[in-house]
């Protein structure tokens, strides 16, 4: 029997999010970007000259210079600055708390050198999370801002200059990496040093669970919903306990290389602590395409089609070397993936954010539900605050059932028009 097609986007890579063509006399500048930690990003501004709103996109780790939104922004009368992090294309060792530097250097240079009134986020997927958190800290008067990273070490957000956004759009947007991998991380994993390790009472593709084989839809028991949830929880705090060891391990060698008496321990004595207290570490996360609703699609019901984000079988793509958060410094899964201790999360940040919010929900999304739209809406303080939904699916193509509706276009008109009733373009 040949193996079934796993991947649902076929060799797309970053064309899921890029733009074909630019509009006509567009100007083009690529910008370097140096943080006040010295941290270095980049973006690209277009512009067709004399716009007095500029649009800004940037994710924790993809490259948001080509977003699909940014021609239609021009035509509209905006500018608009695509921004790549310092950990481009790579979230490996990305901390969340950093990249808020970036995004503050950047707004710092489109308001104080090309002279932009208003600055406006737009926050795809896990841009949402990032922008909220970043506005929620830039409205925040030190010395209350944060001061630690999730891993607990120092980081004073305190002594940045993070100048505010004027308005926040949150499209195809998730809870947070953290609240995503939350419900998406295999439960069943018994060893995590081992991707095949399986209680099979908690795998949600064991046929007795109720998983049926594709196309047909699995159904899930109430029972097993709440034992699965609950080891979704439980193996979520055992890889932050590894995660917070490995972190303490290396904390305690640090501590002795600064005692007073290091200096007079034998070579070798002193080459044993240092190592110790030097050493990388990279965690490898096994099987997180496991959310229940990726199968059973009653569990936060929605437009969209069977399977996951990446494929129409999650049975088989839950155990490939791809997939979210399977390579992770010990401090980046704490600030990106844990569920548990990541500060990035939508609905603790939006309480902060009150500039006048817009809200997109793709109805075929295979990673964010109506539900969870909806919750950030009723989160929201912000008195002017919208929520629309499109047909499409997580990237905004049309659903396959709806190949003629919806799509980019409908949201992009959706964000132009909201941009234009409060927000100057010339």
């Amino acid at each position: 029997m040949a193996l079934a097609r796993i991947p649902r986007y076929s060799a797309m890579g970053l064309s899921l999010i890029s733009f074909d063509t630019l509009p006509s006399d567009v100007n083009t500048e690529i910008v370097p970007l140096k943080a006040q930690d010295n941290g270095e990003s980049k973006g690209v501004l277009y512009s067709k000259g004399g716009e007095k709103t500029v649009v800004c996109l940037m994710h924790p780790r993809a490259d948001m210079s080509r977003h699909y939104a940014i021609p239609f922004l021009l035509e509209a009368g905006y500018a608009a600055f695509g921004q790549e992090g310092r950990w481009p294309s790579n979230d490996i060792a990305c901390l969340h708390e950093m990249l808020l530097p970036d995004i503050a250097a950047g707004i710092k240079f489109l308001t104080e050198e090309r002279g932009f009134e208003k600055v406006v986020f737009v926050g795809n997927s896990g841009g949402g999370s990032l922008y909220t958190f970043y506005q929620s800290q830039a409205v925040t008067e030190p010395p209350a801002r944060l001061t630690v990273t999730p891993a607990g070490d120092p980081y004073d957000l305190n002594q940045f200059d993070l100048p505010p956004g004027d308005g926040m759009v949150i499209i195809a947007a998730h809870l947070g990496e953290g609240k995503f991998m939350q419900r998406a991380i295999d439960p069943s994993v018994t060893n995590e040093d081992d991707p095949l390790s399986c209680d099979p009472s908690l795998d949600m593709y064991n046929p007795e669970n109720g998983f049926r084989e594709p196309p047909e839809p699995s159904t899930y028991s109430a029972d097993f919903i709440r034992r699965y949830t609950a080891a979704q929880d439980a193996r979520v705090s055992r890889i932050d306990a590894i995660a917070r060891g490995y972190i303490a391990d290396q904390h305690y060698f640090q501590g002795l290389m600064r005692d007073e008496g290091f200096d007079k321990l034998s070579l070798t004595e002193r080459t044993y602590i240092a190592r110790r207290a030097l050493v990388g570490r990279y965690m490898e996360i096994h099987r997180t395409e496991a959310n229940l609703a990726y199968t059973d699609q009653s569990i936060n019901p929605s437009s969209r089609d069977y399977g996951s984000l990446w494929s129409p079988r999650p049975d088989l793509f839950n155990y490939l070397e791809a997939g979210f958060a399977k390579y992770q410094t010990p401090r980046a899964w704490l600030s990106n993936w844990s569920g548990h201790s990541a500060f990035a999360s939508v609905l603790d940040s939006i309480r902060k954010v009150t500039v006048p919010t817009l809200i997109i929900n793709h109805s075929g999304d295979h990673v964010i539900y109506p539900a969870d739209s909806e919750a950030i809406l009723a989160a929201s303080p912000a008195q002017d605050k919208e929520l629309h939904a499109v047909d499409a699916d997580h990237f905004g193509y049309p659903l396959p059932s709806k190949p003629n509706e919806g799509g980019r276009e409908a949201s992009l008109q959706i964000i132009t028009k909201w941009l234009a009733d409060r927000f100057a373009y010339h």
